[in-house]
């Protein structure tokens, strides 16, 4: 990250910086990744693209580089331990940053759980899988619960109030909203060092408030901005982003075919970088399955749901689960 601000780039007085803010534009790094277009909305349109320039200048973004920089930029990459290193291993490695990572299922199959778990775990040091961090939480339907961030960190023998603490939570009532919070975060990124944005879930309140075919275009519009600031802010600032999704039924689908689809269509699909499909299996195991990203091939790994947050499915476990199926 940059220590400059917006008061170092020349021609951004106070009326400037007040529509920048506007656009929810308050560091150097959320400059460097908007567009010409979004200035010219708020009114900044000859001297926009001079000062998208002199902050990518301050960051040292080029727009023409060798394969070869972008290999040795790739290695400022960090990667989050999920808490399964089962999940992790089909992940390669674990969740990347500077990229969007997708966790979608239908009700109960372990979304939240993943985010809690990762909430906890970005919060230590790099050398034990962690970002070294503070983490942001954009919770839209209000299954956020300390208590269970409590026991995820007490049950793996770190202080449950410091954990807590390490968290700031944004709760989200409607999609505009969800977007309003998302898109002023920078400053709070940059502020409380956040290394974790979770949004849990994206797709909550798009679903509800735009209904019918002839709201699909505004509502797919409006989507697409927001999972791209997402991604603006996981560049910028070097974090990891976690999106949950939900599932829609296909009625149609046969015995064979899939039995439902994530939500958002191609816009979610895209966006994300790495899409892992999510089914319940018995009692407290999931199943994790890569679906859809440009860099992992196909795996699938059982994880467990247990009041460490989510591990490695244990042998015991296992036992249980084969002694049910027997009988």
């Amino acid at each position: 990250m940059s220590e400059h601000t917006l008061d170092d780039i020349d021609g951004i007085g106070p009326e400037t910086k007040k529509k920048l803010e506007g656009l929810g534009i308050q560091t150097v790094e959320a400059l460097a990744f908007v567009t010409s277009n979004e200035l010219e909305a708020v009114g900044i349109e000859k001297a926009g693209p001079k000062f998208i320039e002199k902050a990518r200048d301050f960051l040292k973004v080029k727009s023409f580089v060798p394969a070869s920089e972008i290999l040795k930029t790739h290695r400022n990459i960090k990667m989050l331990k999920t808490g399964s290193s089962d999940l992790d291993d089909i992940c390669k490695g674990g969740l990347e940053t500077q990229t969007i990572t997708e966790f979608v299922g239908p009700y109960g199959c372990g979304k939240s759980q993943i985010a809690f778990t990762a909430l906890v775990l970005a919060q230590l040091p790099e050398n034990q899988g962690g970002l070294n961090g503070r983490t942001l939480i954009v919770d839209t339907e209000q299954t956020f619960r300390p208590k269970r961030i409590w026991q995820i960190a007490e049950a793996r023998g770190l202080d449950p109030q410091k954990t807590i603490d390490g968290i700031t939570l944004a709760s989200a009532y409607n999609s505009e909203h969800q977007m309003l919070i998302v898109n002023h975060a920078d400053k709070v990124i940059k502020e409380n060092g956040i290394r974790l944005l979770v949004v849990d879930s994206l797709m909550a309140h798009f679903r509800s408030e735009y209904l019918g075919r002839e709201n699909l275009p505004e509502r797919q519009g409006k989507l697409n901005e927001h999972l791209h600031k997402i991604l603006r802010l996981a560049r910028a600032f070097n974090l990891a982003a976690i999106i949950t999704n939900q599932a829609i039924a296909t009625p149609e689908g046969s015995f064979y075919g899939p039995q439902w689809v994530p939500a958002g269509g191609h816009v979610v699909a895209h966006a994300s970088g790495l899409r892992v499909l999510l089914k319940k299996e018995q009692q407290n195991i999931r199943t994790a399955t890569i679906g859809d990203s440009s860099w992992i091939e196909y795996g699938s790994h059982s994880f467990m749901i247990s009041p460490r947050g989510i591990e490695n499915v244990s042998e015991e476990t296992k036992k249980k689960v084969k002694a049910t199926a027997a009988h």
